[in-house]
């Protein structure tokens, strides 16, 4: 994979600009952002999306497959740093002397005019993202934005905005949020990640200081998280508005009942609020309070803006409903870090009742898998009732010998609650034989598996068959 280099801003007459991986989310939301600007786009990916189609629609030519030839009259490549150096896409720009632009400059050349609120975080942040961009839109605000996930309410990851507030998720995996003249930062924890890139846990809680420092209109920052606790004596506390439902958080969250939805009650200023969402989980109260966090910040009123905050109706990915055979329930989540896994398996839990929660798991990177299977293993093992183990997605990273899924199943107490399968076909198979009605099953992680998920309606369809059901 490329190091990433941020040493190339983005040109304020970059021509025709082309994106390899056009696809993904973040880079997506950058192409229809620079679209509605005017600016002529071309793209390439792997596959053939619906999010790809979608850029097809608004006149964005795709090509399938990375080929030099794709390029054809760019004269600004955009690219991200999950690349190979070997792609002809890169090899041929840096041959022909065309400037290579990381995404997160481009990003910050699109949000630099308006008011930004940034949002960081090893988890949480796509949800906490959308939750402000849906809370300023039912405001009357009509706010810029670009997230990692659709929201569903709106049907896409980014827009652009008329007004002077700009919403952006902000990708600290390899110190690119960095690059952004932040207005409020929105921290949704500080739970060590990507070593790989920082090297060291006090490099990263370095960055994440750098990153709150530079929000010139303030920071809204985790109060439960201990690495969100050990960064705030570092800030000034002037500026700092906590949440959390720790006693000591300014906008404290308390009095938490979870249902399908979640509803809790949140403290700010000596005020009692009530709150009730429409998407489940105690992480989503925690959500909903951050984000409440900024929009007070921002000057709204405080329970005008809990009740568009209500209006959120979910991200796609997170904990999102895709089928129902024989009373079997799939819901799919993005989920792939220990802490965004205990937070999806609690929510699945809540929503489950008397049925059992199984997901399908496929870890994400193999030095994430290797440095945290321990990790992973124990959050399984506690809140899944079985649970399965399908390949590595690798994203930027080659694979490392001995690092598959094995070892996280290699980590239960009990061999007989988990199993891994090479073969995805193979684990739907699986885990249709031993689902009943009642039942969970949450394909679940950060990469491709939500592929799995026509095959997995397929098998409990075709088990159902077999059961005469």
């Amino acid at each position: 994979m490329i190091k990433s280099d941020f040493s190339h801003e983005f040109p304020d007459d970059p021509g025709v600009v082309h994106f390899v991986g056009i696809g993904g989310a973040g880079m997506s939301g950058i192409a229809r952002l620079l679209v509605a600007k005017g600016i002529a786009v071309t793209g390439s990916d792997i596959r053939d999306t619906e999010t790809v189609r979608e850029l097809r629609t608004l006149g964005i030519p795709v090509h399938l497959g990375h080929d030099a030839n794709n390029l054809g009259d760019a004269s600004t490549l955009v690219v991200t740093g999950a690349i190979a150096e070997d792609n002809p896409e890169y090899v041929a720009a840096r041959a022909k002397g065309i400037p290579t632009v990381h995404r997160a400059r481009a990003l910050a050349w699109l949000a630099s005019s308006q008011r930004l609120v940034a949002v960081a975080g090893a988890h949480g942040k796509t949800t906490s993202t959308a939750m402000v961009v849906t809370a300023l839109r039912a405001l009357g605000v009509d706010a810029g934005f670009v997230n990692g996930g659709v929201i569903r309410s709106l049907g896409v990851s980014a827009a652009p905005g008329t007004d002077d507030v700009f919403v952006v998720e902000a990708d600290e995996s390899d110190g690119s949020f960095l690059l952004y003249s932040t207005a409020i930062a929105l921290i949704t924890n500080v739970d060590p990640d990507h070593l790989d890139f920082f090297g060291s846990e006090e490099a990263f809680l370095d960055a994440f200081v750098e990153f709150a420092t530079a929000a010139s209109e303030g920071v809204v920052i985790s109060a439960d998280d201990a690495g969100a606790r050990a960064i705030a004596p570092r800030l000034d506390a002037s500026g700092v508005t906590t949440f959390g439902e720790h006693p000591d958080a300014d906008v404290r969250v308390h009095s938490v009942s979870l249902d399908s939805g979640v509803t809790f009650s949140l403290d700010w200023r000596g005020t009692d609020y009530p709150v009730t969402l429409g998407v489940p989980g105690l992480h989503n109260a925690l959500n909903a309070a951050g984000a409440f966090g900024v929009l007070v910040r921002l000057g709204f009123d405080p329970r005008a803006s809990l009740d568009a905050i209500a209006q959120f109706g979910g991200t796609e990915r997170r904990f999102e409903f895709r089928g129902d055979v024989g009373g079997v329930r799939v819901f799919d989540d993005f989920a792939h870090h220990p802490t965004e896994v205990t937070a999806a398996l609690s929510g699945a839990r809540a929503v489950a009742g008397a049925g059992r929660v199984i997901p399908v798991f496929q870890p994400h990177l193999y030095s994430r898998t290797r440095m945290l299977r321990a990790e992973f293993a124990e959050v399984f093992e506690s809140l899944a009732d079985f649970t399965i183990v399908v390949p590595i997605y690798g994203a930027r990273q080659d694979p490392e010998p001995g690092v598959t899924g094995q070892l996280i199943v290699d980590g239960f107490s009990d061999p007989d609650r988990a199993r891994y399968f090479d073969d995805w076909s193979e684990a739907a198979a699986f885990a249709a034989s031993i689902a009943r009605a009642g039942d969970i099953l949450m394909p679940m992680g950060g990469g491709d598996i939500y592929r799995i998920i026509p095959e997995l309606l397929e098998a409990l369809d075709a088990e159902r068959a077999r059961r005469g059901g």
